[in-house]
């Protein structure tokens, strides 16, 4: 018989399956419709410090009286913060599954507050998303040593596991996810997908690029996750950032990935996909003789095959020779 449980950051799953933050996670009725789908797990949509604070700022200039603005901002942030913590309570109290917050901030010490109020809330977990675009501002160092401080204050004020989305941009990935599991942390996510942009060269102004992921998105996050679970033994990794098929589910198993998250997929084909993912993986396992996902997790990691310079290679050389 196929048992797809599994684990992952300290969470026992039903499956590894997790739906990623987004709309698609942002009310009761749409967190019901991913676990009757079959969902393992879900991230609520990310609370968003910098959203909160221009909220904030726009309605506080509609007002001349000091008093009335600080009144406005310190009613704005928290009702921003309650009704996120309504959601976490509220998708606690309805499904069975884990849920996971979300927090994006860019203040240290919005970090530690978000943080505590919704570990209270009832979160089984939390996930950070954090990154921080560096345009020249900041030294080689920033973003770095911007991962490590809020994870090392995180780790002093709440006990749930904690998990890092993770930016592509790294210069040293394994080595700071090493850092990071040192500091507590409990699973990593590759990878956070930014927002896109474009040029629009009749009107020559910058615009919206593609809101979602497409598939040959895949490619760097596998190499990335059999990367670093391969590296960095007896740490959780999951794959995010251009999943869009039950192939890539296995794919990012056999590379090392506990958890697995979908976000464009299930804008693009529903809920019922997750089924259709589960139903498909089964069949494969079936067919490879493999009863349970920790026959295969990181089978081809890169700690576990005999050639791990594959997943370092990033030259073409004789990719192209067969084309004239």
């Amino acid at each position: 018989m196929i048992n797809l449980e599994t684990t992952f950051a300290g969470l026992k799953l039903k499956n590894p399956l997790i739906a990623g933050s987004s709309g698609l996670t942002n009310s009761i009725q749409k967190i019901r419709e991913l676990e009757d789908a079959g969902i393992g797990a879900i991230v609520l949509k990310s609370l968003f410090e910098e959203q909160i604070e221009n909220h904030s700022e726009k309605l506080s200039q509609l007002s001349d009286y000091p008093e009335a603005a600080d009144y406005i901002n310190a009613y704005i942030k928290m009702n921003h913060v309650e009704k996120y913590l309504d959601l976490v309570r509220a998708a606690k109290e309805v499904c069975s599954i884990p849920i996971v917050a979300s927090i994006n901030c860019y203040k240290s010490a919005r970090w530690i507050d978000f943080a505590k109020t919704i570990q209270d809330a009832g979160a089984d977990a939390l996930e950070l998303n954090l990154f921080v675009l560096n345009a020249g501002e900041f030294n080689d160092s920033y973003l770095e040593d911007t991962y490590l401080n809020v994870v090392r204050e995180l780790k002093k004020t709440i006990h749930i596991p904690l998990v890092i989305k993770m930016a592509k941009n790294i210069s040293n990935l394994p080595g700071l996810v090493g850092k990071l599991k040192a500091l507590g942390a409990d699973g990593v996510v590759l990878f956070n997908r930014f927002y896109q942009l474009d040029i629009d060269i009749k009107t020559m102004e910058i615009t919206s690029g593609p809101v979602f992921s497409n598939p040959a998105d895949f490619s760097d996050t596998l190499r990335w996750t059999a990367i670093v679970a391969g590296r960095i033994p007896n740490f959780d990794v999951a794959c995010s950032y251009g999943v869009h098929t039950w192939e890539d589910v296995i794919k990012g198993i056999l590379a090392g990935a506990g958890g697995i998250q979908l976000c464009s997929v299930l804008y693009e084909q529903g809920p019922e996909v997750i089924g259709d993912i589960l139903t498909l993986m089964e069949e494969w396992m079936q067919q490879s003789n493999y009863s349970r996902i920790e026959e295969f997790r990181g089978k081809l990691s890169y700690a576990n095959i005999e050639s791990p310079a594959l997943y370092e290679r990033v030259q073409f050389m004789k990719y192209f020779s067969s084309y004239k």
